[in-house]
């Protein structure tokens, strides 16, 4: 058969499919594989059934059916599962051809894999795409990176498939070099986490709390929506609290309270830990899910360890918007932190990343889409040199308008033994990072006495170093500067 498909797709799991079907209604011939053969002909046969999309029963005929350059997409499990696929593909490509990684590999097994085929001679991608299972068939955020040359080849339909914003504009474009794309999608997954966290802390809060039923809550949602806080993780937590059971009692009362992950919050926090950077909002995310887990022993424990009653007194809907305005307050300062680690990740694997296009990119389509990245494109786009998003005039002025409501509720949600860790440690971050004076000069000193870690001083120029003897007895020799 003459080669027709534009694109092929390995992998019919439901996001496989999706995209598949989203790039058959865009004009595309996209050519089906699957490692279980059999599924191919079940996905011809029911989703794909009236389309123009070609089914293969081997790696060989599915090449042998792409225009030239090659394209072939991979939507399979991270790790091994890659790998595995690229060596099946080497023997049937050729110098130019294009590799495709649509899932959530590891932003270094993808500066990997750019450089091993780059010396074949091929061309590598690896892309971040989120949006879930809905996204992908109506429209996801697309976050490519690997080697630019393949970019040319692929921009059209990656760009006719995604989401549309702002009067059209789509939500992808190229990211940067080697794992810049999937860097910029884990960092969002990351933020996806805090964003999670957030929302269950003003749920506990209300549900805990101020003792609000689910159908209550939903309607604060509702009206949230309509507000500053309009995002699609704000949207379904309303259609989450509203969905009933078989019985007519609230479904979501009957999920038991563990958290799963798949560990892209946990790639964000151990790259921040290795960059120097502190999203603590994302870490503590990720912890709080690690909590959940430990359901038998936390049923045993609250049992044994005693703490206030959570009832919160006074007036119940004037704590709510404070409680809105924590979560408001908190959420920039998620941002700003991940803002922070892409930042320095740009410095590190030197990407030229474009901090306000990728707030377009996920403007919609993605899990954290939502109105307050119009606001982060305006930040970067009146300021690409910008440091820091509280130091943006909007996002600082949102902050000085949230921060006594902020403060409310940590206090009280600390009083009455309510855990809020992501709202917590978000408030603790922005105290520090305002705070001209930490109590880290006394940390140094401590590090100097006991390992003659060496100290800055105030009145002396940066970068100059002191060590002292502090018991009279030690040498003077320090061991070596520390690491800021």
């Amino acid at each position: 058969m003459e080669p027709q498909a534009d694109i092929a797709l390995i992998g019919l799991a439901v996001m496989g499919q999706n995209l598949i079907l989203n790039m058959n209604d865009h004009g595309f011939t996209v050519v089906a594989y699957n490692r279980t053969v059999a599924k191919v002909d079940e996905f011809l046969e029911k989703e794909a059934k009236g389309t123009k999309v070609i089914g293969a029963h081997s790696i060989p005929e599915m090449v042998s059916l792409l225009k030239k350059p090659r394209r072939v997409m991979l939507m399979v499990k991270a790790g091994s599962a890659v790998d595995d696929f690229i060596e099946q593909l080497l023997p049937h490509l050729e110098p130019g051809d294009i590799i495709i990684d649509g899932g959530n590999s590891l932003f270094e097994d993808t500066n990997r894999r750019v450089k091993y085929l780059e010396s074949k001679g091929l061309l590598y991608i690896g892309t971040g795409v989120s949006g879930g299972e809905e996204g992908a068939r109506r429209g996801p955020s697309i976050m490519p990176g690997g080697s630019p040359a393949a970019w040319p080849h692929v921009k059209d339909i990656f760009q006719k498939i995604a989401a549309k914003v702002d009067e059209g504009s789509p939500c992808c474009d190229w990211v940067g070099e080697n794992g810049a794309g999937h860097y910029v999608k884990m960092v969002h997954n990351g933020i996806e986490y805090g964003d999670m966290q957030l929302i269950c802390e003003a749920y506990a809060l209300m549900k805990e709390g101020l003792g609000m039923t689910a159908d209550e809550m939903h309607q604060v949602f509702a009206e949230w929506y309509q507000g500053d806080l309009e995002s699609y993780l704000i949207e379904i937590t309303r259609d989450i609290l509203a969905k009933k059971d078989t019985d007519g009692a609230p479904l979501v009362d009957k999920i038991l309270d563990t958290a799963g992950q798949k560990g892209t919050g946990k790639w964000t926090v151990i790259s921040s830990q290795e960059l120097g950077i502190p999203i603590t909002l994302m870490a503590e995310a990720v912890y709080a899910r690690c909590v959940s887990a430990l359901k038998d022993e936390r049923v045993a424990a609250s049992k044994k360890l005693k703490g206030p009653a959570p009832s919160i007194k006074g007036d119940h809907k004037k704590f709510a918007e404070d409680i809105r305005q924590a979560l408001y307050a908190s959420k920039i300062v998620s941002y700003a932190q991940g803002y922070l680690l892409m930042r320095a990740a740009a410095k590190e694997y030197q990407w030229n990343l474009n901090y306000g296009g990728i707030a377009l990119m996920w403007r919609g389509g993605c899990i954290i889409r939502s109105r307050f990245l119009g606001k982060i494109k305006e930040a970067f786009d009146n300021n690409p040199n910008l440091t820091n998003l509280l130091l943006d005039p909007f996002f600082r002025k949102a902050i000085n308008t949230s921060h006594r409501s902020w403060r409310s509720v940590v206090a009280v949600a600390a009083k009455k033994g309510i855990p809020t860790p992501a709202f917590s440690t978000a408030l603790n971050f922005y105290d520090a990072y305002r705070c001209a004076r930490l109590p880290a000069n006394l940390l140094q000193a401590q590090r100097d006495y006991f390992g003659a870690h060496t100290y800055e001083r105030i009145d002396q120029p940066r970068g100059k170093f002191f060590h002292t003897n502090w018991t009279g007895h030690g040498g003077d020799v320090a061991s070596g500067s520390y690491t800021v």
